[in-house]
């Protein structure tokens, strides 16, 4: 998990906290929107480190064994 990752996953813990502290209905759903597309940010990123791992990992696992990387599926 990188430190961009964390950063985002922070922010939307610290959205939904607000949310919770909030008595305003607006303020509580700004904060809970907020924290949707923070976290909606962490999972893209950490789907995209995910992808990004396996295909260095095929790329290696391809070098070892002297074939060529087959395209991700």
């Amino acid at each position: 998990m990188s430190a961009t990752t964390e950063f985002y996953i922070a922010q939307a813990d610290k959205c939904r906290t607000d949310a919770d502290a909030s008595s305003l209905t607006q303020v509580r759903d700004r904060n809970l929107r907020a924290a949707a597309a923070w976290q909606a940010m962490a999972d893209k990123l950490l789907h995209s480190e995910r992808l990004r791992a396996e295909k260095e990992a095929r790329v290696v696992e391809a070098a070892e064994t002297g074939t060529t990387a087959a395209p991700a599926p």
